[in-house]
């Protein structure tokens, strides 16, 4: 009877260490990588998107990541700075609007954790010009806009140095500023405009450099175009960027195939009329 009631005792023990012990795991996270893991098998997202063409082009991919058993909810944002803020809070699981080195200076300034996941498409940056034909033409003193964000300032003043208008300090590159401009023959005025209104700008400048993207809602046209910069090996690819926990997760794998489609592409080069080129 002793041996029996020590047994039950022993059983008991071992049973309360055992109920103890997983306690403790779950409340120091020792079990997070099946919770995380759980969280990451999502069949339902949101992504982040500009406003306008963008919007056109997406509806075609949430109908291929349907096809795939991924539901994919829109969230359409009108500033460069939130889609990045957005993903990084948790509100969105996805955003698909940025280029490399954009993002790059976000996460320096915001210290985001969010990466490159599929590549999509490519804007080459123009330079547009209500008021002449060439880059040749500007008279001294001419006004010409560039973006005021850090790597598409960058962009336009690249841009500015291919067509021979200024020169920059070597090495400046997707990093120039107007500090960096060593050499303004014609001694133009580099005015520097938000993104959002320095398309409709235009008709009041000589001349600015703008997104494609901002450009179509202008109402600016290819023959307003007077320059713009090489398709090839072009540093400014956009692409879906994630949070850097979910590189691996499936779903991330399933939208990046529901962009990268063929008929994507078709609606891709129907909106956009060979403005934007796709890059996968």
């Amino acid at each position: 009877m002793r041996k029996m009631i020590k047994k039950t005792r022993t059983n008991l023990n071992r049973a309360f260490l055992l109920a103890a012990t997983t306690a403790v795991l779950i409340t120091s996270g020792a079990l997070a990588p099946l919770s995380v893991a759980h969280a990451a098998d999502k069949t339902s997202i949101k992504v982040g998107i500009m406003s306008g063409e963008d919007e056109d082009i997406w509806r075609e991919v949430v109908k291929e990541a349907a096809a795939k058993g991924l539901t994919v909810k829109t969230v359409v944002f009108n500033d460069y700075n939130q889609p990045n803020e957005a993903l990084q809070e948790g509100e969105i699981d996805a955003n698909a609007f940025q280029h490399q080195p954009f993002l790059n200076n976000q996460i320096k300034v915001n210290h985001y954790d969010i990466v490159r996941v599929g590549d999509t498409a490519v804007w080459p940056i123009g330079l547009y010009s209500k008021k002449v034909k060439s880059a040749k033409d500007f008279k001294e003193g001419a006004v010409i806009g560039v973006p005021n964000d850090p790597s598409n300032e960058a962009r336009g003043l690249v841009l500015l140095q291919e067509v021979g208008l200024i020169k920059l300090k070597p090495g400046a590159g997707i990093a120039a500023t107007t500090a960096d401009i060593i050499d303004n023959p014609r001694h133009l005025k580099i005015k520097e405009l938000d993104s959002g209104i320095i398309g409709r700008s235009v008709p009041d400048l000589d001349a600015a450099v703008v997104n494609t993207d901002w450009a179509l809602k202008s109402g600016l046209t290819v023959q307003d175009r007077i320059a713009q910069e090489p398709v090839k090996n072009n540093p400014y690819t956009n692409f879906i960027a994630v949070k850097k926990e979910n590189v691996n997760a499936p779903w991330v794998k399933t939208l990046v195939g529901a962009y990268q489609n063929d008929k994507v592409k078709v609606v891709f080069n129907n909106v956009y009329k060979g403005t934007g080129v796709t890059t996968w």
